[in-house]
């Protein structure tokens, strides 16, 4: 007889199905993006980040790298998060966003808002920076899009 745990995850299973939350969570040490800015320039900055992004982080100069570095963690969190790693999208398609009141917010467009199928009101993102590393976390509700192998 299986064990009372494996029975309370079957059961789990049949009432809510395999949906779970999505989480991804990524960590970046800030003198790589430092070094990569340097060796690459503005060009580099350009291919991964939006204007929004490029445009808040150089709001403050001495913090730059660290907020680059956050902003690459949460994108690479999305990836995992929303299992994109081969889905062929654009980095700038995930946009982390400074609100009006100082918190950060993911944006998905274009081919990452199509797959990762869910609002991006329903995101949640976390970053942090610290001690020459930058971390971020994505957090999102159970995909809402049926299967291919069940669509009508």
């Amino acid at each position: 007889m299986p064990a009372p745990s494996v029975l309370r995850e079957d059961a789990a299973r049949a009432v809510v199905g395999d949906k779970r939350t999505r989480v991804g969570i990524d960590i970046v040490q800030v003198s790589r993006i430092e070094e990569s800015l340097r060796e690459f320039g503005e060009r580099f900055a350009q291919r991964l980040f939006t204007e929004h992004e490029l445009a808040d982080a150089g709001t403050a100069p001495s913090q730059r790298s660290e907020r680059l570095a956050a902003r690459f963690a949460a994108k690479e969190a999305t990836l995992k998060a929303f299992d994109l790693c081969e889905s062929g999208i654009d980095w700038r398609e995930m946009e982390v966003r400074r609100l009006a009141d100082g918190r950060c917010a993911l944006h998905l467009h274009g081919k990452a808002a199509s797959l990762a199928a869910t609002s991006n009101e329903d995101i949640a993102l976390s970053l942090s920076h610290d001690g020459g590393y930058a971390v971020a976390i994505v957090a999102a509700p159970p995909s809402s899009r049926i299967p291919l192998s069940f669509a009508v």
